[in-house]
């Protein structure tokens, strides 16, 4: 019993609709708490707020200005064929410009992420029950790997022109090329023209599913991040 309600908050982050809710909410079992009985209706309930929980307190901070550039879990660097021109550029006296390089990446990633939403609950409504089973008998990471699998190429498609476009709007596209434009002009450098939509499209993913499994982990074992009567009554189950 306790690995079957181990695994609600998979659930949590793969349910949304009612009628899916219901569908997966009714193989479960109706099972004694210490208030009385929790009817699959609670129980539905209940993933259907952690659900809603986990995405507004965590991907939804994505979004924020410098919710990818002060957060060191998810924030975007310099891929590798860019670091060399980070040290040169601070070697000249253009670490400032370096510097802006770097912050405008990450904005095109808190832009981006606005679009995740919406395609996460897309995924939810569309998740069989075979699927629900699944998750039910997995790992503790098992509703993070779910929404990845199911959602990261149509996340990435969104994604990649939205990051075009605001390179464009936060003015990442001058900087950068102006970037690259300085420091192939170094002497004796190797060139280079690198394509930074595709890699900030994947490292903004990257962010996504970081945080996902943050919310995942601490509704697991964090009573205190239960914060209704009913979250902290379907979760005890798994106590």
């Amino acid at each position: 019993m306790k690995k079957v309600f181990g695994a609600i908050l998979a659930i949590s982050f793969t349910l949304s609709g009612c009628a899916e809710l219901q569908q997966v909410a009714s193989q479960l079992p109706q099972t004694a708490g210490t208030s009385g009985i929790l009817s699959n209706a609670d129980i539905a309930s209940g993933l259907k707020a952690a659900l809603d929980k986990g995405i507004k307190q965590q991907v939804s901070k994505l979004t924020k200005t410098d919710g990818f550039y002060k957060n060191e879990a998810v924030k975007i660097l310099l891929p590798s064929e860019l670091q060399q021109v980070d040290k040169t550029l601070r070697k000249i006296g253009l670490g400032k410009l370096a510097d802006e390089g770097l912050k405008v990446m990450n904005r095109a990633a808190e832009d981006a992420v606005k679009e995740a939403t919406p395609i996460f609950v897309s995924a939810i409504k569309n998740m069989t029950f075979n699927d629900a089973k699944n998750i039910l008998m997995g790992a503790d990471n098992s509703a993070t790997n779910y929404l990845q699998t199911t959602t990261s190429s149509q996340l990435y498609t969104k994604f990649n022109p939205v990051i075009k476009s605001s390179f464009n709007k936060v003015g990442a596209d001058k900087i950068w090329s102006n970037i690259i434009a300085k420091y192939n002009a170094v002497p004796f450098v190797e060139k280079v023209n690198p394509d930074l939509t595709d890699y900030v499209t994947n490292k903004a993913l990257e962010g996504v599913f970081t945080m996902v499994a943050v919310e995942e982990k601490e509704i697991r074992t964090n009573v205190n991040e239960r914060t209704s009567s009913l979250l902290k009554k379907v979760f005890a189950l798994q106590d």
